[in-house]
């Protein structure tokens, strides 16, 4: 390959103008023969065993011309792009300027590539890091939520009430008949939790194992099932049995049954420590946001609305293959949401265009200070992904481009630069109590 043209054009579009010796496009003219040679039917010859002047004399003397140039463009295309320095954004819209057995190929590409964006000021930039102090009842809270992960489910005597889990037949009627999906043999119902319509846990409450009773409630008017919406129904109850929890008292015994600390007191101050270390990084993650978004604000530049798009085609594609590690169709949720992909890939605009803002700011940062990652760093990088899904190191190096990480790598470095050249004041603030709670 010989970089003939390189020449920035206007809207972020660049030209490149690229040659492939003659001796290579023979070669390519020669395996495309090969390959296709079988798709022509040539008089006096079998299918495929036709000299390849005969296909040339018969379909024209460039027939596998395409096929040859189809073959070299892209490895030609990565060197040209390589050679050149420009970082495309997009598919290239590709034209033939030549062509011919003498002289090889000149081939143009105009192609997108990744705008020149500035920014503002990064230096000294302000922020106030809150961070949450721990509270005891914060401690005390998860202590009592462990005790719930670890309680034991008993069966007892007595009107049920409210937590109590019950063995419950039921059968729904409206006006009489029985209608669909209101029946049930063995339910375990835990009493106010809600999975229930309205009215109804709470008439099971005060009855005791071997009762039967009826109950009767009315489905809300935006009920799921239209034809039972706003109307009154009838379940006939039986209830077989009560069961409560029975919590782990907390205590020096419960802290060495669900942990590695021998005592209560150790155990609280592991999950203080815990929920320390977690706002901490929260308060730093909060800061590291306002920090990047206060330089986003100040980014100037034309984005070429392709990247936006190419980044809505990434968050799909990742939001489909999540769906499929549950077994369902990207076409089927469209589907069922309504079916319209144009409103579908519109829901993850706003955040495309946020992201793609943001990598464009933070390059700008790190290409303004000459910060880049070094060959350690990408070591290190790649030891860690190693160690995180428990492959080789070297089979790791095989797979991840080593470009596009240290790319990444220097995108974080931007951020700490900018975190270390910040004036942050920290603040200790306690929690917000959640007034729904009280």
């Amino acid at each position: 390959m010989n970089l003939v043209k390189n020449e920035k054009l206007e809207n972020n579009s660049h030209e490149l103008q690229f040659s492939i010796d003659a001796e290579a496009f023979n070669a390519a003219i020669a395996k495309a023969f090969k390959r296709e040679a079988g798709k022509y039917n040539i008089p006096g010859f079998r299918k495929g065993k036709a000299p390849r002047h005969m296909i040339e004399k018969m379909f024209g003397a460039d027939v596998f011309h395409y096929d040859a140039i189809n073959d070299l463009f892209p490895e030609a295309y990565e060197a040209a792009v390589a050679e050149s320095g420009i970082e495309p954004v997009d598919r290239p819209e590709v034209d033939i300027v030549s062509a011919s057995t003498e002289d090889g190929v000149v081939l143009k590409a105009v192609v997108t590539v990744k705008p020149e964006m500035k920014v503002g000021e990064y230096k000294g930039l302000k922020a106030t890091k809150k961070v949450n102090t721990v509270e005891d009842a914060a401690v005390e809270a998860e202590i009592e939520r462990m005790r719930e992960r670890n309680a034991r489910i008993i069966t007892r005597e007595g009107k049920a009430q409210d937590g109590d889990v019950t063995d419950i037949d039921f059968e729904g009627f409206v006006d009489g008949v029985a209608f669909e999906g209101g029946k049930g043999e063995h339910f375990s119902l835990t009493l106010g939790s809600g999975q229930f319509i309205p009215g109804f846990e709470e008439q099971v409450a005060g009855h005791e194992a071997g009762e039967e009773f009826e109950v009767n409630v009315t489905f809300p008017e935006q009920y799921q099932a239209e034809e039972l919406a706003g109307k009154a129904a009838t379940f006939k109850v039986k209830l077989h049995e009560v069961k409560t929890k029975e919590l782990p008292a907390a205590d020096d015994e419960f802290a060495k049954d669900v942990s590695e600390y021998d005592t209560l007191d150790e155990l609280k101050a592991s999950i203080r420590k815990g929920m320390e270390e977690q706002n901490e990084k929260n308060a730093e993650l909060e800061v590291e946001n306002d920090l990047v978004e206060q330089i986003v604000a100040t980014l100037e530049g034309d984005i070429p609305p392709v990247m936006f798009e190419s980044r809505i085609d990434e968050m799909v594609r990742d939001f489909e293959y999540r769906l499929q590690q549950q077994g369902l169709r990207l076409e089927d949720y469209i589907k069922y949401m309504g079916g319209d992909t144009a409103k579908f890939r519109e829901g993850f605009k706003e955040q495309a265009e946020k992201q793609v803002k943001i990598r464009l700011a933070l390059e700008a940062v790190a290409a303004a200070e000459g910060i880049a990652a070094s060959e350690e760093d990408f070591e290190n990088e790649v030891k860690r992904i190693a160690d995180a899904y428990k492959m080789e190191v070297e089979k790791v190096r095989g797979i991840v481009p080593e470009a596009e990480v240290k790319k990444d790598l220097a995108v974080n470095k931007a951020i700490d630069f900018i975190k270390q050249n910040a004036d942050v004041t920290v603040e200790n603030v306690a929690p917000q109590k959640d007034e729904k709670a009280e």
